[in-house]
């Protein structure tokens, strides 16, 4: 199973990353892999811990994709790291296990403690078609635009019947986004 949080994690000059990340539960705990070259790959090689974060406030993982990675803090129990602040619950983990990769390393990991701190009331429509969009600003330079467009115009069916304003916000950012990445992609198809 892969769950989709926000993973922090600790640089070893004290700053904390933020990032959206797909993470696997496995029988031994949690498998991270991230793709090379990344900040949150760095900083578990370097720090050897980090902390999952699980949130429904999706604004959270569009902002992450779109240049906006300034979200309250609070310090982990346990690990030198620190977790978001207004998370629903948090999983602080260290790497016992490193599978090397030119392209995406495999970090198992333990956890060490778990937190829970407020209910988790489900996701609407609105907020999964942001995660689905959030995972398409992911991969624009990997999938091709026919894809990104087909996707977006199903996911917008949800985000019409079902978003709040915390969705619009973030559905707005990732669209402004993918706008961005198409002027850039024409611009350079017409100076070639």
């Amino acid at each position: 199973m892969i769950l989709e949080t926000i993973v922090t994690s600790q640089a070893p000059g004290g700053a904390c990353h933020i990032a959206p990340m797909g993470v696997h539960v496995v029988d031994a705990g949690y498998l991270i892999m991230p793709f090379r070259p990344s900040t949150t790959l760095e900083n578990l090689l370097a720090s050897g811990c980090a902390v999952i974060n699980m949130t429904d406030d999706v604004r959270i993982f569009a902002g992450c994709l779109t240049g906006r990675r300034d979200w309250p803090l609070a310090p982990a129990a346990r690990i030198a790291c620190s977790r978001l602040r207004d998370t629903l619950a948090h999983v602080e983990v260290e790497v016992i296990e490193i599978g090397d990769d030119d392209t995406r390393p495999r970090l198992l990991c333990r956890a060490v403690h778990e937190a829970h701190h407020q209910a988790f009331r489900g996701f609407n429509r609105a907020q999964f078609a942001v995660l689905e969009a959030a995972i398409l600003v992911s991969r624009l330079d990997r999938l091709p635009p026919h894809k990104i467009e087909s996707e977006m115009t199903y996911l917008q069916i949800g985000m019409d019947k079902t978003a709040g304003p915390r969705e619009r916000e973030a559905w707005g950012w990732l669209t402004d986004r993918i706008a961005e990445h198409r002027r850039k992609a024409e611009s350079k198809a017409v100076s070639a």
